[in-house]
C-alpha cells in the first residue's frame, strides 16, 4: 500500500493525474504521518508567512541595488547590469513563491472547511453539533481576510516586479552613464510603491499570525 502511494504521488509530480486525485492521494499518505489538513494548513500559512518575508526582504535589496546605480561615476557597466539582473531574477522568484503559497493555501483551506462541514452534519449532539459552526464560520472568516491580505500583497507585488524588468532591460539596451541617470525620476516613484508593498506584506503576515491562533485554538 505505501509503495502504491508512493507511485501515485510520483505520478502527481509528473502532472498525469488530475489536481483532485493527487489531493486524495497526497491527503491520504500525510494522514499516515498523523498529519491531518489542518496540520497540513498551519504549516503552509507559516511557510507562506516565510515566502512573504523573503519577498520583502529581496525586493528591498532589489530596490537598494537600483539606487546604488545612480551614484555610478564610471567603470564597468556590464558587470553592473549583471548583477541588478541577479537581484531582479530573485525578486522575481520569491513573488512567485508567494503565488504559489498563495493558491496552495487556499486549497487545503477550501478542503478543510468542505470535510469539517459534512463531519458536522455527521454529528448527533445539537449542542456540540453548533460549537463546532461556530467554529467553522470563524475559521472561514479569518481565512477570508487572509486571502484578501494576501491577495492584496500579490497585487502589489506584480508592478515592482514588472518596473524591476523594464529597468533592467533598459540598462541591457543602453548600457551607458545616460541610461543610469534617467534612473532616478522612476526610482523615487517606484520607492513609494515598494514602501506600500511592504506595509501590505507586514499586514498580511500579521493575519497569518491570527488565522494560525484560530485554528490551533479550534483544534484543541
Amino acid at each position: 500500500m505505501v509503495i502504491t502511494t508512493r507511485v501515485g504521488l510520483a505520478v502527481c509530480v509528473a502532472g498525469l493525474l488530475g489536481t483532485s486525485a493527487c489531493s486524495r492521494l497526497y491527503y491520504a499518505s500525510m494522514e499516515k504521518l498523523g498529519k491531518e489538513k489542518r496540520d497540513i494548513l498551519v504549516k503552509r500559512i507559516v511557510d507562506g508567512k516565510k515566502d512573504q518575508e523573503e519577498a520583502r526582504q529581496q525586493i528591498k535589496t532589489t530596490l537598494e541595488s537600483f539606487k546604488e546605480l545612480t551614484g555610478f561615476d564610471g567603470g564597468d557597466l556590464e558587470r553592473v547590469y549583471n548583477k541588478l539582473n541577479g537581484e531582479y531574477e530573485a525578486a522575481r522568484d520569491r513573488a512567485g513563491d508567494v503565488s504559489n503559497r498563495i493558491q496552495s493555501i487556499h486549497q487545503v483551506a477550501q478542503d478543510l472547511f468542505k470535510e469539517w462541514a459534512k463531519e458536522i452534519e455527521e454529528m448527533g449532539d445539537a449542542s456540540l453539533k453548533s460549537r463546532s459552526r461556530v467554529m467553522l464560520r470563524d475559521a472561514q472568516v479569518r481565512h477570508k481576510h487572509y486571502m484578501t491580505a494576501m491577495r492584496a500583497t500579490e497585487r502589489k507585488i506584480q508592478p515592482v516586479i514588472r518596473a524591476f524588468h523594464d529597468q533592467v532591460l533598459f540598462l541591457k539596451h543602453n548600457l551607458n552613464a545616460r541610461a543610469v541617470r534617467s534612473l532616478k525620476t522612476t526610482l523615487a516613484k517606484l520607492d513609494g510603491e515598494v514602501a506600500l508593498l511592504v506595509t501590505d506584506i507586514e499586514r498580511s503576515m500579521q493575519e497569518s499570525d491570527e488565522f494560525v491562533k484560530s485554528l490551533l485554538a479550534a483544534g484543541t
